[in-house]
């Protein structure tokens, strides 16, 4: 019997065989590992060792391979090298055609099948221990493993839902844990769930699948990340006439410490998303800081309106995590300012919302855009010239929304009327006619243009009592929809604010000198974080392949200065004029396009894509 071995990636179990045998032969499958580490241990047919490996590096958050035996060389595990269980119990699992027949304290009496199998050794969620003492946080009982709904990525055959096991961590901690388990297990350590486990598909955390429940106590938030018993459900799903697995909560000790990150390894950082359900979001921290840039920069006043009283740390970051983890967006825009024109909508917003929705689509997201009735054809001819001129990819759904009965906001939001089941988890606003506290929609100079303006404001207010609903505003004076949560300091530093504040509330309020380019940073944001590894690998549940950092299609869907000139150039064409100025031409708040809102978008760009 012949083996290759790796010094820093053998079981010490086999390194005991071999060194009496002399011939090692393990293939090492991570470079990055050293020194005592629990391993999980798969063993399989020789001729489906290729795609199970496959299968495992499609999906290394669950099935991290530390090692692998030629064909036809196995290495028992000595006795000893079984981690935290009893010699007498269990140790392995018995899989025939996909049905678990059997719990084995020894494999020997399988000898000779085993000159025909191959054995994956895979690391395993144990290794959290060290982080945990890092963190500075007291041991707790050995936490159980669930399904969820996640699908591993599929390959050959070898298909099934994403394991994970959760460990309760108290609210103050969560960074520091999360940032302890990166710093010492690489990407390995990175929860793939912060919140409630039923965004998860795990309805009752109290019946885990394997093993015993660990209770959530007051001020600790559930977290989530891949196990290796994964791989009993691939090996179960495969339907293999033979298969061999370790048995849950039997690991083989290995001669490999927990990872070590790599020198500029990511710092992770954790941010709440939402309350209902309880959701936290993880990004890298250099994501986070050309975020804050990009807030920063469209903070600027060039109207001397006073929004910097309005401005609330990190709104952007929190609009755009939340929308990185939407499904399907609903955008509204339309400001009918200029009542005593045709079209009396301005120039600002439509472009936003138009930049925006291009970067949802190329991030393959559901959008949709629903703007008042009156407007409806304006805005369709819009889209169509938007996909003509190659600023939108394909058209984007164009709805209206006019209320009615007491439900028909929650009929329109969700499917079949139940709350459970909602059409849109994102709804976001720019630059659209915000209701205030009288029921009136009011312009900056105190007009009432209530008669031009659609109740879309209550699709906001129901939204605010379904669950996995979120929400943003993006505005620049106050009087937008969504400004209700800033509404307090519309009315104390915006001029005519105590009549003019929307009284409407979103989740996240965006404040930008025009609000067209919030909806440019949006976009920014979003690309930020979808090129952002750490951020990626949390959407995807470290499942599947990783996407290539700044993809072409993100890239071309970017805002940029020739789209939006097409853009507010379609606008002009369509007699639609400059909100403060009134003028029809290439102005958007009375300020010229070129200089003023090109440099601003040359700006974010070279934020987002670091040509600084």
């Amino acid at each position: 019997m012949t083996f290759t071995l790796h010094p820093k990636s053998c079981p010490l179990a086999a390194i005991r065989s071999l060194i009496l045998q002399k011939k090692p032969n393990i293939r090492n499958m991570s470079s990055t590992i050293r020194g005592p580490r629990p391993a999980s241990v798969v063993v399989l047919h020789r001729a489906l060792a290729p795609a199970f490996e496959t299968f495992c590096r499609a999906n290394r958050g669950p099935l991290p391979l530390l090692g692998r035996s030629e064909p036809g060389k196995w290495v028992l595990p000595a006795l000893g090298a079984i981690s935290g269980t009893r010699m007498d119990r269990p140790q392995f699992r018995k899989y025939e055609f996909g049905t678990c027949t059997g719990s084995l304290t020894s494999l020997e009496e399988y000898s000779e099948q085993l000159k025909d199998m191959v054995t994956f050794f895979l690391g395993c969620s144990a290794s959290l221990e060290g982080a945990w003492e890092k963190a500075g946080l007291p041991r707790r009982d050995p936490p159980g493993h669930g399904h969820t709904t996640v699908p591993c990525a599929t390959v050959a055959g070898f298909c099934c839902p994403l394991v994970v096991t959760m460990r309760p961590v108290p609210k103050d901690k969560l960074e520091r844990l999360v940032q302890a388990s990166c710093s010492l297990m690489g990407e390995q350590g990175q929860p793939v769930h912060i919140g409630d486990p039923e965004l998860l598909g795990i309805r009752d955390l109290s019946r885990p699948d394997y093993g015993d429940p660990v209770p959530c106590q007051p001020g600790e938030v559930p977290v989530f990340w891949p196990s290796q018993l994964t791989s009993l459900e691939a090996v179960s799903s495969y339907q293999t006439p033979l298969a061999f697995t370790s048995a849950p909560g039997s690991t083989v000790m290995t001669d490999l410490k927990d990872l070590e990150a790599p020198a500029g390894c990511p710092t992770p950082e954790v941010h709440p998303i939402s309350q209902d359900p309880l959701h936290y979001s993880i990004t890298s921290a250099s994501a986070v800081q050309k975020i804050r840039e990009l807030e920063a920069v469209i903070a600027v006043d060039p109207g001397n309106r006073g929004i910097g009283h309005l401005l609330r740390k990190d709104e952007l970051l929190g609009a755009s995590l939340s929308l990185s983890h939407a499904h399907a967006a609903l955008l509204t825009t339309g400001f009918p300012t200029h009542f005593s024109h045709e079209p009396p909508e301005e120039t600002d917003g439509p472009p936003g919302a138009i930049a925006l929705a291009a970067f949802l689509q190329a991030l393959g997201k559901g959008v949709s855009m629903i703007v008042d009735r009156r407007a409806l054809s304006l805005f369709q001819k819009l889209v169509e010239e938007a996909v003509e001129q190659g600023v939108l990819k394909t058209p984007v759904p164009i709805l209206t929304y006019q209320g009615g009965s007491a439900g028909a906001a929650q009929a329109f939001l969700c499917n079949e009327r139940d709350p459970k089941s909602p059409r849109f988890d994102h709804l976001v606003a720019i630059e659209r006619a915000g209701r205030a506290a009288d029921g009136n929609y009011y312009n900056a100079r105190k007009m009432n243009i209530k008669h031009l303006v659609d109740p879309i404001d209550d699709l906001f207010l129901v939204a605010q009592k379904i669950p996995g609903i979120s929400s943003t505003g993006v505005g620049d004076g106050g009087n937008e929809l969504g400004m209700g949560k800033v509404k307090e300091a519309v009315k104390s530093h915006i001029r005519n604010g105590d009549v003019i504040a929307c009284d409407v509330e979103a989740d996240f309020a965006v404040i930008a000198g025009v609000s067209n380019w919030g909806g440019y940073a949006l976009a920014c944001a979003l690309y930020i974080l979808n090129s952002c590894e750490v951020h990626g690998r949390y959407l995807r549940k470290a499942t599947g392949p990783s996407h290539a950092p700044g993809e072409q299609r993100w890239t071309e869907a970017l805002p940029s200065v020739a789209k939006e000139e097409k853009m507010l150039s379609i606008l002009v064409q369509h007699r639609v004029r400059s909100g403060v100025s009134g003028n029809v031409g290439m102005e958007v708040d009375g300020l010229p396009f070129h200089g003023t809102h090109a440099q601003m978008i040359q700006e974010l760009l070279d934020i987002t894509t670091g040509r600084q």
